[in-house]
C-alpha cells in the first residue's frame, strides 16, 4: 500500500490548536476503521483516535475533550481537530487503519511549546 500523507502539523503555544488531514484513496473510510496515531522521541507509537466506519469514535484518555477525530467521505479525508493543545501532545503524528495495513508515511510533525 503507498504511503499515507499526513499533513497540518506544526508549531503551536501551549492551549493552541491545529487540525491535521490525511487523504485516502477510494472508499477507504466506508470500509476500514481510520485511525490517527502518534510517536514522541524515545516513545512507542500510540493509537490517540480512531473512528469506524459508522462514524463511531474513540479516544485514548489523555485527549479526550480535547480532539476530535472526523472524515469527509466527499472528499477522502480523515481530519483530527486538536484544541487545548499541551507540551505532551508533542510528537510525530500518523494516519493509517485500524490495525495499520499502510507503509508509515513521513507523519506531520507537532510541537508545542512556549
Amino acid at each position: 500500500q503507498v504511503p499515507l500523507e499526513e499533513s497540518g502539523g506544526g508549531l503551536v503555544q501551549p492551549g493552541g490548536s491545529l487540525r491535521l488531514s490525511c487523504p485516502a484513496s477510494g472508499s477507504i473510510f466506508s470500509t476500514k476503521t481510520m485511525g490517527w496515531y502518534r510517536q514522541a522521541p524515545g516513545k512507542q507509537r500510540e493509537l490517540v483516535a480512531h473512528i469506524t466506519r459508522d462514524g463511531i469514535a474513540n479516544y485514548v484518555n489523555s485527549v479526550k475533550g480535547r480532539f476530535t477525530i472526523s472524515t469527509n467521505n466527499a472528499q477522502n479525508t480523515m481530519y483530527l481537530q486538536m484544541n487545548g493543545l499541551k507540551p505532551e501532545d508533542t510528537a510525530n503524528y500518523y494516519c493509517n487503519t485500524v490495525p495499520p495495513i499502510y507503509v508509515w508515511g513521513q507523519g506531520t510533525q507537532v510541537t508545542v511549546s512556549s
